[in-house]
């Protein structure tokens, strides 16, 4: 079965895009907004947040009858 990428449902804090990514990878959402925090702040902020703003918008929302 091919996984797919979507913003997380019930992983939600701001649109669900970081917990969509750690369901898609398989880790705990915690470690990877820890992550992508210390991303942001060495890069300066403005390209972390233009990302994030990019992948709400792009990546689809999950739908309620995904089976896993």
């Amino acid at each position: 079965m091919k996984k797919k990428l979507y913003k997380s449902n019930s992983d939600k804090m701001l649109a669900g895009v970081l917990g969509g990514f750690a369901e898609y990878i398989g880790v705990d959402s915690t470690l990877v907004r820890l992550v992508y925090v210390l991303i942001a702040m060495f890069s300066a902020g403005f390209p972390g947040i233009l990302f994030y703003i990019i992948c709400a918008l792009v990546i689809p929302d999950e739908p309620f009858n995904v089976e896993q």
